[in-house]
């Protein structure tokens, strides 16, 4: 049946929700037989005797009678009562909603009345009362008021409420009494009225909180959480003295707690707070005759209240809570819009970098490795690219990383090297009397493992018939290396098949130079950063470099040819590079010098050129 509710307010404490309004409902009018009016002695009898509280007020508000029960709870004499105005007897005139409700009961233009107020007794003591208006069965004059004490009610609900809404461990507000409270604070009416119309938060849980639970046992921890909270309330305690509010300490589960900053002054006031609670923390904890160490991580948000939502603050503050963990940990750390900008980016490329790979989002573009002694084109490497909607096109150090942790390295592997296979085959269809060029392809160590990486290329070399010598893949050195177990009976098998092994970036990781000799690899590309000590045009440049990198580089170069190893140097950009790593007896050379990395089109205008780098001077000035 619908409702109908007229609400009123209260003075004190927030009431229940069921108990705020006063609330008139179609079900609540009499249908009882008629009775007999209260005039006839019988029902005064009853009416006299009743332990309910009750009046019978006439059409003007005006209290005909009153039985002893309301004299009692109002603190007076029954007959005292005739003719006093009922509504400022229960406090209906504090309410105008309330009072204009309780006229139209009179006017017998609505059924019922029924709201709470809080009393105020003589003797100075308060209580929660039900006050009840409706009309009397057969007689047109009165209404009848009754009047019902329920403060024990409410303060039952009190006390439910306090165990609802604060944690058993810490005694804190848990996590639905501060989301609570943090949703008022981001009402506009709270923060236009008055304050800052700023809000913080710092947002930090334990270092190594699980551990001491693993190892001492729960009693142990709940006492340390306990101890932490005290500690807590006392950094807010001690940042509200100054202030206008002492900030919200609440427990939002496990060992994460939150200080919530109202009216907040600005980043400064919370980097105080947060640098108050470190110290706090990492004082030590005597427990039971135990002696504790712990340390905390924090997120610190600080910003307008207008515009924010409780959801957009607590996404950033573990966003922020997440970076001082990975910073190092025992440390708090500022939310930054453009890191956290970056990580919106990353989680975005995750989210479609599979789905991509369906569209054909990705191409292919190839760096020339040409020889050092001849300057012709021996072989390109295939580098990846994704044309992607949004970021436009995107290097590998975007994605690449994303594709390992996901799995989708995996796919976009297989499509590389597909395509690289299929256009190596193609220049080489397209230039029969030039020598054929290989191509090489960066394979990840989650290759190995989540694919048949040997059926993977045996199937792609027979389909595209390219030779497998024409085909070489690359890892970092850190990944064979390390080799051993399926990752290494791979690279055997790869190279037994006649494909190529190279180790890309040679030089960066901590090489054993003995277990190299036992690895099927075929060749070594040094890594950049050597090649850029070298020898440059310029003598400014020429006073910055460093001899012993030219000093390394011979080094590996020699112990390389002695393994059967050729060798490719990455990164050479200049003409004194080159020829200093030619006069070293580098084998091939990759970098700007000879060409960024082109479209397909643009190696076949290289292949059959005498000169590569004079080419590249003319394609790249």
């Amino acid at each position: 049946m619908r409702e109908r509710a007229v609400s009123g307010t209260s003075e004190g404490p927030a009431p229940a929700a069921d108990l705020d309004r006063p609330v008139v409902t179609e079900s609540e009018i009499d249908t009882s037989p008629r009775t007999e009016p209260l005039s006839r002695p019988p029902y005064r009898a009853v009416f006299a005797a009743a332990p309910l509280a009750m009046a019978v007020v006439d059409r003007d508000g005006l209290v005909v009678g009153a039985n002893d029960a309301l004299a009692t709870l109002l603190g007076g004499a029954a007959d005292e009562l005739a003719g006093a105005v009922a509504a400022d007897l229960v406090g209906l005139t504090s309410d105008a909603r309330s009072l204009h409700a309780y006229h139209e009961v009179l006017r017998g233009r609505q059924s019922r009345l029924r709201c709470t107020r809080r009393l105020k007794h003589p003797d100075g003591h308060s209580l929660w009362a039900q006050v009840t208006v409706a009309p009397l069965p057969d007689d047109d004059r009165s209404v009848l008021l009754t009047v019902a004490d329920i403060s024990a009610r409410r303060e039952l609900q009190a006390r439910l409420r306090h165990l609802q809404m604060h944690d058993p461990v810490t005694r804190l507000p848990n996590r639905t009494l501060f989301f609570e409270r943090l949703s008022a604070a981001l009402e506009a009416e709270s923060y236009e009225r008055s304050g800052t119309g700023r809000i913080g938060l710092c947002y930090l849980d334990l270092d190594g909180f699980k551990a001491i639970n693993d190892t001492l046992g729960h009693r142990v921890g709940d006492r340390l959480l306990a101890a932490v909270a005290e500690r807590l309330t006392r950094c807010a305690d001690e940042a509200g003295r100054s202030r206008t509010s002492v900030p919200l300490v609440a427990r939002l589960g496990g060992d994460e707690f939150a200080l919530l900053v109202e009216d907040s002054t600005g980043t400064e006031q919370l980097a105080e707070v947060a640098e108050a609670v470190l110290r706090a923390v990492q004082e030590p904890f005597d427990l039971s005759g135990r002696r504790l160490s712990v340390s905390a991580s924090i997120g610190v948000v600080e910003r307008h209240a207008a515009g924010t939502t409780p959801t957009a603050l607590m996404q950033a503050a573990d966003t922020t809570l997440y970076w001082a963990k990975a910073d190092g940990k025992a440390r708090w750390t500022l939310f930054d819009p453009e890191r956290n900008a970056h990580r919106m980016t990353r989680q975005a490329l995750a989210s479609t970098l599979r789905p991509a790979i369906d569209r054909d989002e990705f191409r292919l573009e190839y760096q020339p490795l040409v020889g050092m002694e001849d300057d012709r084109l021996h072989g390109v490497e295939a580098l990846v690219r994704w044309n992607h909607p949004q970021f436009g096109v995107l290097t590998p150090n975007r994605f690449i990383g994303l594709a390992e942790e996901d799995g989708s390295i995996v796919p976009l592997g297989r499509w590389v090297l597909r395509t690289a296979c299929e256009q190596a085959r193609r220049w080489q269809l397209d230039h029969p009397d030039e020598p054929p060029i290989f191509v090489s392809v960066n394979v990840a160590v989650r290759q190995i493992w989540d694919s048949d990486l040997v059926a993977d290329v045996a199937q792609t070399l027979a389909e595209t018939g390219l030779a497998p010598h024409l085909l070489q893949l690359e890892l970092t050195e850190s990944a064979v290396m390390g080799s051993a177990g399926r990752p290494l009976q791979t690279l055997k098998a790869l190279s037994d098949m006649g494909v190529r092994i190279a180790i890309d970036d040679f030089g960066t990781g901590y090489s054993n130079l003995a277990y190299l000799s036992r690895l099927p690899v075929s060749a070594l590309k040094l890594d950049g950063s050597f090649v850029r000590g070298f020898q440059y045009d310029d003598r400014d440049a020429a006073a910055r470099a460093n001899p012993a990198d030219e000093v390394v580089v011979e080094a590996m170069i020699q112990l390389a040819h002695r393994l059967g190893l050729t060798v490719t140097a990455e990164c050479v950009e200049t003409s004194a590079q080159a020829t200093r790593l030619r006069s070293i007896g580098c084998d091939t050379g990759q970098g700007w010098l000879y060409s960024r990395p082109v479209s397909p089109d643009r190696i076949s205008e290289l292949l059959g050129t005498p000169d590569v780098q004079a080419e590249a001077g003319v394609a790249n000035p």
